[in-house]
């Protein structure tokens, strides 16, 4: 919101307060601010009057001006201009001006002397869309009342600042310079006035010939009035310039009044043509597909949630977003209806959306006071009987189902200082409500306070606290260092929260990464997504940010692809996050572990070690974690071949005490070509399962007595099979087991397979001899060639 000084002041004494200290005060206020500028920054400029103009004898387009600039003198000006010979009064650059950085000096041109230049608007700095085709042209003509000598900067009006404030969305009131007004007048305790309206209304009264039908609970306020016999015509300077300073570029006195209107009071207008529109206006939500054609001539299709203005024929106008081609105002329209409405505020949002966003749809879109709908259209009256030679007619269409009361709040005084950390008095507070323009009484030792309807942001106690805090100055906030009870986050287990989880992943070599939770539809499907029920979003900012995950995986592919893309090929890489999905109507977020590697794991030139990541080394980081958080023994792998985006055959189930938490192994190679291991466990079932605490065990100060053993078995036996049956088969004297070979070749058969396993044996009082561990060795080969159908393997 861009607001000029002279504008504001209209409404306030600001004159001589330092525009640039008012924005600073205005952000400690909680009114942060882009830019200040003023509208024409050059200097040296001045009125000058031409009273001679000839052509140069040696050049066509040159013209020798004698132009008067309240000197004892006239200076003698060269101007190339082709409309220079019909001026009279104009703006002079003398020699010293800077204009858009040249600095204006005597010269020669042609071989005569040229003291100055006669500039048009757009030598001045100004944006191209403030000036006229006639200005791009030639010079700028100004009126034959325009004081010879008077700086031409101030007499144009552009000696104003502006100042372009980024708003809160929340801040309705703001996007107007009244609501400005108030704001600035609670800062520097000052009083605001508001617009004059002084209508003089003739004879004829519009309910005699126009009527009107509001079809649609969207619509809660349509007024209309008419006026007849307007003159389009240029508007005045202050309307201008002013419109200039908002960003608005001026038209002509009908448009330039309607947005002059919407600026004071954050109204939105429309004008239209009343001859066109017709004697029966109805607001109504639009049929599905039906056709208008917009003022920017491009044809619209519109949907049933979209409100148009309509006559009996047709749609004639796009509430709060655009008007139609066939009720335009153009230069010969001679009678105007006026409207001045309220909309509902997330149709004028999704119609804005799809068509265009414009000064009156994000108005719209915030809230607009419906105690100034009248104020407004009234005020549109005025300017154009005053400014345009209309004549205003009695009466009114009015509908209004609007809420017009205002709000009243009742807090107390130590609500307000408990929650800003403040020891303000009665009397402080009093007056800061005061200074806002509220309404305060005191009832039963608290404060009843009414908050006009042009504060729509305002609606609970806090909001009413927020505003003490911020007209009082939260600078007077004395810094003091918070109490509190601090109880340990996490899972809710001990030595398991989200921290050491984290610590554990950096420990293993992996680095975490944080990525979006929305991803597109496809991805949303893959990792067991098409399992669970989609969380999609209503307005998705885009087609790749259209669903909430329901597995992580995705997500860090899609990392992956971006290092890779840049020649990084070794990625290992976690992330703690959530899942999202439905289930029986009821949403589910699970926080969730996941891990990618790829490439080289490990590399060590010294030693000459280089370990590429394969199914055993994410197999190892997911029992690494498993074991550090005291789950070793109650753990297995099973074999998982249900997952059409893993590897049928390098793909396990994590199960904990007969829990499914997770799974691991390798992407298949259909969703990805490069070889990629990932990971992904269910913290929610892996945190709630139970661990005993860490217990002190003494070192075992016996020898361990090792055994290797090798089993031919079918192909479909796997190893944690096998495992099992060593482990129960060896007893309390067996202390672990580790496999530390798997062959498939020439000496085994084709549906065969080798496994080797490394036995340690020991006990914790004495030293075992090589008979018994014997004996216990012999039982397990006994067992396993029995159990599972197996070879001992002998070479």
């Amino acid at each position: 919101m861009k607001v000029s000084k002279s504008f504001l002041s209209d409404y306030i004494d600001i004159q001589d307060i330092n525009y640039h200290e008012l924005a600073e005060k205005m952000v400690f206020a909680g009114n942060e601010y882009e830019s200040i500028e003023p509208i024409c920054d050059a200097k040296n400029l001045v009125v000058g009057e031409i009273l001679e103009c000839k052509k140069h004898p040696e050049s066509k387009k040159l013209s020798i001006c004698k132009v008067d600039l309240g000197l004892e003198e006239p200076v003698q000006i060269l101007c190339g201009a082709p409309n220079v010979v019909d001026a009279k009064k104009v703006i002079v650059a003398k020699v010293g001006a800077v204009l858009s950085g040249i600095e204006i000096k005597k010269a020669k041109l042609a071989g005569m002397e040229s003291n100055g230049m006669i500039c048009s608007l757009a030598e001045l700095g100004l944006d191209s869309k403030y000036v006229t085709e006639e200005d791009k042209k030639g010079i700028h003509i100004l009126p034959d009342d325009a004081p010879v000598g008077m700086d031409a900067v101030k007499y144009l009006g552009y000696d104003d600042e502006t100042i372009d404030f980024e708003l809160t969305a929340n801040r309705a009131d703001l996007m107007s310079v009244l609501g400005m007004a108030y704001e600035v007048g609670a800062i520097y305790k000052k009083s605001v006035t508001e617009p004059e309206i002084e209508v003089h209304e003739g004879n004829g009264n519009i309910e005699d010939s126009m009527r009107l039908d509001v079809e649609t609970d969207a619509c809660s306020i349509y007024l209309g009035k008419l006026v007849k016999n307007v003159v389009i015509k240029e508007s005045p300077d202050f309307i201008k310039t002013r419109l200039m300073a908002s960003g608005i570029r001026p038209i002509n006195n009908v448009v330039d009044i309607s947005n002059y209107v919407m600026l004071e009071y954050g109204q939105p207008l429309h004008f239209f043509d009343a001859d066109q529109l017709g004697n029966h206006v109805i607001v109504r939500n639009a049929k599905q597909d039906e056709t208008m054609t917009t003022l920017d001539g491009n044809e619209r299709i519109l949907k049933e949630n979209d409100i148009v203005i309509a006559n009996e024929k047709e749609a004639v106008c796009l509430a709060g977003v655009m008007g139609g081609l066939n009720t335009e105002v153009e230069l010969d329209t001679k009678n105007i209806f006026i409207e001045a409405a309220i909309f509902n505020p997330l149709n004028i949002r999704y119609t804005a959306k799809t068509i265009l966003r414009s000064e009156a749809s994000s108005r719209y879109e915030k809230g607009i006071d419906p105690n100034r709908t009248k104020k407004a259209i009234m005020r549109a009256c005025m300017l154009l009987e005053k400014y345009a030679s209309g004549e205003v007619l009695q009466g009114m269409l009015v509908h209004d189902s609007a809420n017009h009361e205002d709000k009243k709040i009742e807090i107390s005084l130590d609500k307000i200082n408990q929650v800003l950390g403040m020891n303000l008095t009665k009397e402080e507070v009093t007056d800061v409500f005061s200074r806002l323009q509220f309404a305060v009484e005191e009832k039963d030792h608290n404060f009843v306070v009414t908050v006009p309807t042009r504060r729509l942001d305002i609606t609970i106690k806090e909001d009413l606290i927020e505003e003490v805090g911020r007209i009082y100055g939260y600078q007077h906030v004395v810094g003091r260092m918070p109490s509190s009870v601090v109880r340990k986050g996490g899972y809710g287990k001990k030595g398991s929260d989200l921290k050491q989880i984290r610590d554990r992943m950096q420990a293993l070599g992996l680095n975490q990464v944080i990525t979006y939770s929305l991803v597109s539809e496809e991805e949303s499907t893959w990792f067991g997504g098409n399992e669970k029920e989609s969380v999609i979003l209503a307005s998705p900012m885009s087609e790749d940010r259209k669903v909430m995950r329901k597995s992580i995986i995705p997500s860090l592919m899609n990392v992956y692809q971006y290092n890779r893309a840049r020649g990084i090929k070794d990625v290992q890489i976690y992330e703690t996050g959530n899942i999202y999905y439905k289930e029986e109507d009821e949403y589910i977020e699970k926080p969730m572990l996941a891990g990618l590697v790829s490439g080289t794991y490990l590399t060590n030139s010294w030693q000459g070690i280089r370990i590429n990541v394969d199914f055993y080394t994410v197999k190892g980081i997911v029992e690494n974690l498993l074991q550090y958080f005291g789950l070793k023994g109650r753990y297995h792998f099973e074999v998982e071949e249900t997952m059409s985006d893993m590897h049928p055959g390098r793909t396990a189930t994590i199960i904990v005490d007969r829990v499914k938490v997770g799974y691991f192994g390798q992407v298949h190679p259909k969703r990805n070509k490069q070889e990629l291991y990932v990971f992904e466990i269910d913290l929610e079932k892996l945190m709630s399962i139970k661990t005993r605490g860490i217990k002190f065990k003494e070192l075992n100060k016996y020898p361990t007595v090792k055994k290797d053993v090798a089993f031919i078995v079918k192909q479909t036996v796997t190893s944690e099979e096998i495992k099992k049956v060593i482990m129960k088969a060896g007893g309390r004297l067996l202390t672990d087991v580790s496999v530390f070979d798997v062959y498939v070749g020439e000496n085994v058969g084709a549906d065969e397979k080798s496994i080797a396993y490394s036995l340690e044996f020991q006990d914790m009082t004495r030293t075992l001899n090589d008979e018994e561990v014997t004996q216990v060795f012999n039982h397990i080969i006994e067992k396993v060639e029995t159990s599972l159908d197996a070879k001992l393997r002998d070479k």
